[in-house]
């Protein structure tokens, strides 16, 4: 599976870091009166994947001028994962790869963020590469050539081993599906016509562009 790009579904995670945990605020309030016990899982489904090359253009939908660009990592399963226990569960991945999950800028955190999250090509991925330790990797993205957000991965509140323990006790994760440890809430943002940028080291770099949309 090294080196090839994965083909199974990909699930994101919110609210796993010290950074949008912080940025958010309380979530005592309603609807949710309390912070998640379990993890908060969302999809991106098949439409929004791209395997990301030197000249990968992403074309934001039509009336779209900015998309948030939150760079993170993804775990890529190597066999079923079901009710792991989280000192075994690093063995049931394959490797790594480096992600730019895309949503278009909205305001309520609350309502399932579908067509903002969900457009086509709004999950440029790398090839997958071997499976390194994530607690010292630092995500780098550059728009347009600067560093807009430099993201240590040692504040994820459940690590890798415990993200996937606590997601595989209710449900199963199969060969090829990723599992990306979270993105930033209010990550950078990119106009249309930037170049992004995101890299961190031993996994290389992803290079796409932000095109505006054609209408139908």
């Amino acid at each position: 599976m090294i080196n090839a790009f994965p083909r199974g579904t990909v699930y994101g995670v919110i609210l796993n870091d010290a950074v949008s945990v912080h940025r958010i605020g309380s979530l005592e309030e309603a609807p949710y009166k309390g912070a998640p016990q379990a993890p908060v899982l969302y999809l991106k489904p098949a439409n929004t994947r791209c395997a990301c090359a030197a000249t990968t253009t992403v074309n934001l939908p039509p009336a779209a001028k900015t998309v948030e660009v939150a760079a993170t990592v993804g775990l890529v399963i190597g066999c079923a994962a079901a009710r792991l226990q989280a000192d075994q569960a690093l063995a049931h991945v394959a490797g790594l790869v480096l992600a730019a999950d895309l949503s278009l800028p909205h305001a309520s955190y609350y309502r399932p963020a579908i067509r903002e999250k969900c457009f086509d090509g709004s999950l440029p991925l790398s090839e997958v590469k071997p499976l390194v330790d994530i607690a010292g990797l630092i995500l780098v993205t550059e728009i347009d050539g600067a560093v807009v957000d430099r993201r240590p991965l040692d504040d994820l509140i459940r690590p890798p081993a415990q993200l996937l323990a606590d997601v595989s006790e209710w449900m199963t994760l199969n060969a090829g599906d990723v599992l990306l440890v979270g993105v930033r809430y209010q990550a950078p943002q990119a106009g249309i016509g930037s170049t992004v940028r995101i890299s961190a080291e031993g996994l290389g770099s992803l290079h796409f562009t932000i095109a505006e949309g054609v209408a139908a």
